[in-house]
């Protein structure tokens, strides 16, 4: 029987994902909520998530309601992913300034491998 679907290898020529190979979980969900001040120490927050790191999951901010009009508030959170853990930017974390976001949207963070 024929496989369909998207494959991908790795440098020695072994699959490393295929259609008969794929996973994809839920493994964190939280609310994530920012007020106050842009810069520092408020910019952004780190979540302890075991387990993940840049080659093995994805995460995701959504809204969980509707925008405010306000400057600082029609922004879309960034997530981050390093190993162990997901940092949430309430902007976009390479910008030197610009629109930051404050409210409350939910990070989902998945496992594929």
């Amino acid at each position: 029987m024929a496989e369909y679907g998207l494959a991908t290898w790795d440098e020695n020529g072994v699959q490393q994902l295929g259609p008969a190979s794929f996973t994809l979980r839920t493994v964190f969900s939280t609310l994530v909520t920012f007020s106050g001040p842009v810069t520092g120490a408020g910019a952004a927050q780190v979540f302890s998530v075991p387990g993940v790191t840049p080659l093995n999951c994805i995460a995701i901010v959504v809204p969980i309601g509707p925008y405010t009009t306000g400057l600082h508030t029609v922004v879309q959170y960034e997530p981050e992913i390093l190993t162990d853990q997901i940092r949430v930017w309430r902007g976009h974390r390479t910008a030197v300034d610009g629109r930051f976001g404050t409210g409350t949207q939910r990070l989902i963070v998945s496992r594929y491998k």
